[in-house]
């Protein structure tokens, strides 16, 4: 009798541990808790009790309701990624006191649910139709350490409906329609802001005051004119792309003393403060402005400086004197006309010049022997003399298309780690002499164009046949050439012999 009970108790508890365990058709049942479904239209019943995380992305669920998840008490992390939800029923995940990650992005949601957990930390409500945030629905999220709501319909920021989120540290607006922001924001722990692609043209007077753990902001591809006011210290990243700045002034960014990466990039700039007081600047970004100049007296710890797209025409020692961390310098797409000797004497750290699109006639003499990458693409020169080239021993890729080059020095001295040439739209004059440089380029495995220096093609003759043509017509003059000097040593020879004969029969007589 004792052993029937034991073997009723042993099938009972199976079935238990089997039914609990068992994963619905649709459905992969993972190790570690995890259930992914494929295809359903609505939440799948019978889903194990013990799941931790479930995903229903990309399925077609237009519906949630409370009954949904009621059992799954365990859940952290619920992805409802592109499902074409359009309700949420209020306090539908109420009861999940262990859900931390909630995904509804890419859905038809008009309001932010309500009835949240207060266990929740990560909400992510991007790429949906909500127009407004309710306080109430943020209520309670005192553990919210994320809050993404990027492209959405949100046109007005109140400050106040997330001031409930003491604990926030990350907040993505971008890709709203914001146009008017009211209020501070009082987020003591926030180090992550976003308001990028919306259309704010202002900042209210001390906005930024609370923020003291500020490090990241995005303000890029909105209306405003000037710095904000009032910046916290504590900033690092700064990126202010696309907007309609004129100037940058050292009064507005001061006390940036932590500040490493700027960018300004796309705006109306046409001056910027000298040195900009910001000591810890490693990257300074300002292509596609209105600068006549390149910045002078800025941070000694810069490393990339990127004046691209303006209305340079001169770089000098002056402006780049002080740049001794310097690794990255772009101006590419400017006037550059002058470009002064030495002028990078002392940016003893540079790799990656770019000059592309400019007006130089010459390569600039005197470059730093650290150079890696030289891009002169598209301006005006129409020949290199050796000495412009001598101190590049490092340069592996050098960029001269679309010059004015009839000819080339020879490269295997002057440039010995040389892996990758372009010459593309130059007018060569493809002498023997270039044609020996190339085969000695190509002899190196140096990546250049096989179509650079080649006879005229005809309809009739292809690209390889006219490189052939060229090597047997430099092959005929070489030959000729040698042809030419070996007759004139055989007749020098013929002239010794008859004198040496001559004086010999004297000395006999």
């Amino acid at each position: 009798m004792w052993v029937l009970h034991f073997l009723f108790y042993t099938l009972v508890c199976t079935l238990s541990f089997l039914s609990s365990h068992a994963c619905p058709e649709k459905c992969v049942c993972e190790p570690m808790a995890s259930v992914q479904c494929f295809r359903v239209q609505s939440i799948p019943t019978g889903i194990p009790r013990d799941v931790r995380k479930l995903n229903l992305g990309y399925n077609h669920i237009k519906e949630i309701k409370v009954i949904d998840f009621s059992g799954l008490s365990g859940l952290e992390e619920v992805i409802l990624l592109s499902c074409r939800v359009e309700q949420l029923e209020a306090n539908a995940l109420r009861a999940q006191r262990t859900l931390r990650t909630l995904d509804l992005q890419k859905n038809r949601l008009r309001h932010v649910p309500r009835g949240l957990p207060p266990s929740l930390e990560n909400l992510h409500m991007g790429h949906n139709r909500i127009q407004t945030v309710q306080e109430s629905a943020l209520q309670g999220l005192k553990r919210l350490r994320m809050l993404n709501l990027q492209n959405n319909l949100i046109t007005t920021l109140r400050p106040s409906t997330l001031s409930g989120l003491v604990k926030l540290e990350g907040l993505y607006l971008e890709g709203n329609k914001i146009a008017m922001v009211q209020g501070l924001l009082r987020l003591p722990v926030l180090n992550r802001l976003s308001i990028a692609n919306n259309k704010v043209l202002s900042l209210p007077s001390a906005f930024f005051s609370s923020l003291q753990l500020l490090k990241t902001l995005d303000l890029s591809s909105n209306l405003l004119t000037r710095v904000p006011h009032d910046l916290p210290q504590s900033l690092i990243h700064l990126n202010m792309d696309r907007n309609q700045i004129r100037t940058l002034k050292s009064r507005d960014m001061a006390q940036l003393c932590n500040l490493t990466t700027l960018s300004v990039c796309y705006n109306r700039v046409v001056s910027v403060d000298g040195g900009l007081r910001l000591p810890s600047l490693t990257t300074l970004e300002l292509a596609g402005n209105q600068l006549q100049v390149i910045p002078s007296r800025l941070s000694p710890k810069l490393e990339k400086l990127d004046c691209g797209q303006n209305h340079i025409q001169e770089v000098t020692y002056q402006h780049l004197s002080g740049m001794r961390q310097l690794r990255h310098l772009f101006l590419e797409n400017n006037t550059i006309r002058h470009f002064e000797t030495n002028a990078l004497r002392n940016c003893l750290h540079l790799t990656n010049l770019a000059l592309e699109q400019n007006l130089l006639p010459t390569i600039p003499y005197g470059l730093p022997e650290t150079l890696v990458r030289l891009d002169l693409k598209g301006n005006h020169i129409t020949i290199i003399q050796e000495h412009e080239l001598t101190s590049l021993k490092r340069l592996q890729v050098l960029n001269l298309r679309n010059n004015r080059l009839s000819s080339l020095p020879s490269m295997n001295i002057l440039l010995p780690n040389l892996q990758t040439l372009y010459l593309e739209g130059n007018p060569w004059n493809c002498s023997c002499e270039l044609l020996t440089i190339k085969r000695a380029l190509l002899a190196r495995d140096i990546d250049i164009s096989l179509e650079f220096c080649t006879e005229h093609v005809y309809k009739s003759v292809d690209i390889w046949q006219a490189y052939v043509n060229a090597q047997e017509k430099c092959e005929d003059q070489t030959r000729d050439s040698l042809k030419r000097k070996l007759n004139e040593h055989l007749l020098s020879l013929k002239r010794l012999l008859k004198s040496y004969y001559t004086n010999s029969k004297c000395n006999l007589s």
